[in-house]
């Protein structure tokens, strides 16, 4: 186990902003995981856990206490059944299942982060979701002091949400299981309408699962949505807003004001998303409030290549980049009576 001291974290995240740690553990097993939560907790040191930090904002004064990078190893695959470690670097593990012939979560190809914190955040992207595929997430609960398992149903999923996100100080995933599909080496049902019309296929179908794989990376590059360092339009968290989900009255509301303000023939985009709600895009309303593609002047600037990233071209405090989220937010609230919530987690900061 390593450790640090005064450790810049901006280079353990993917918008590569953020001050040090006073202290930085490097984890490599699960027990060393344990270990260092449970000094932490012992000594009521502010503890941070670190995977892939793709979806971290940390505070350009950075982290007054145990910044804990979770970097354990782990692939074990037995007939369709997939456990992974925390730290595993989750678009390698897909692309391993996909080798593997098995279906279930190759549209989810090309996300950074790692395994850990999938189930925290109910990834999802094209169509897939872990929700659908994880069967039980192995956690130290820092509450009960101990190691537990906890099925599909125990995770409360909901969109771009979970038990672990809604109690961040309870749990720190060691480990999660997939159950997965073996289709003869085709995909899962295609259920995403662009994913759909690039493969040329209708929804529902099967296609061969590199097929997949491949044409959504392709589709996120397009997005600026698969890491490059040479890119700064990869210098993000990814989608830095949910897409909104209201009740079928306020989704008419909505409605109005968008024809109040585009005209009658517009119509805003609508999804179902359970009874009684509608889900529609948070990238629409941010390009339809004004903020296009490449909107900013200054190190923080949307991105070039999708206007729900956030992105830092080179130079970007954390406060740039709060500035331009608070800007947005303000603007489509304006506009559209909507009001954004960040997707990615804030360390010392918020909106």
């Amino acid at each position: 186990m390593q450790e640090l001291h005064d450790a810049p974290l901006a280079p353990l995240t993917t918008f590569r902003l953020g001050g040090p740690a006073t202290r930085l553990i490097t984890a490599t097993t699960d027990a060393e995981v344990i270990d260092a939560v449970r000094e932490a907790d012992a000594h009521g040191t502010p503890l941070l856990v670190i995977g892939g930090g793709s979806n971290l904002v940390i505070g350009d004064k950075g982290f007054d206490g145990t910044a804990l990078r979770i970097a354990t190893r782990g692939f074990e695959l037995s007939g369709t059944t997939l456990e992974l470690a925390a730290g595993e670097v989750w678009t390698d593990a897909v692309a391993r299942t996909v080798e593997a012939g098995l279906a279930g979560v190759e549209c989810l190809s090309g996300i950074p982060g790692s395994a850990g914190a999938t189930p925290i955040q109910n990834v999802g992207a094209y169509g897939q979701e872990v929700s659908s595929t994880i069967t039980e997430v192995v956690a130290y609960d820092r509450r009960a002091g101990c190691t537990v398992t906890l099925a599909n149903e125990e995770c409360v999923f909901s969109y771009r949400h979970s038990r672990f996100k809604a109690d961040p100080e309870r749990y720190v995933v060691l480990r999660v299981r997939f159950g997965l599909e073996d289709a003869d080496g085709l995909s899962a049902p295609v259920k995403y309408a662009e994913t759909a019309r690039v493969l040329g296929v209708e929804a529902g179908d099967r296609v061969p699962l590199a097929t997949a794989r491949e044409t959504v990376l392709k589709l996120r590059a397009g997005k600026g949505m698969v890491l490059d360092p040479e890119d700064h339009d990869t210098w993000s968290a990814g989608s830095f807003f949910t897409n909104p989900i209201l009740t079928n009255a306020d989704f008419a509301v909505f409605r109005t004001r968008v024809r109040e303000r585009l005209g009658d023939g517009v119509e805003p985009p609508a999804y179902p998303a359970g009874q009684g709600h509608t889900k529609t895009s948070a990238a629409w309303l941010i390009d339809k409030a004004g903020f296009t593609k490449g909107y900013g002047t200054g190190p923080a600037r949307i991105s070039t290549k999708h206007t729900l990233a956030l992105t830092n071209r080179g130079s970007a405090t954390t406060e740039d980049l709060l500035a331009l989220a608070r800007e947005v937010v303000a603007g489509v609230r304006e506009a559209f009576g909507i009001t954004l919530v960040n997707e990615p987690v804030t360390v010392g900061v918020s909106l």
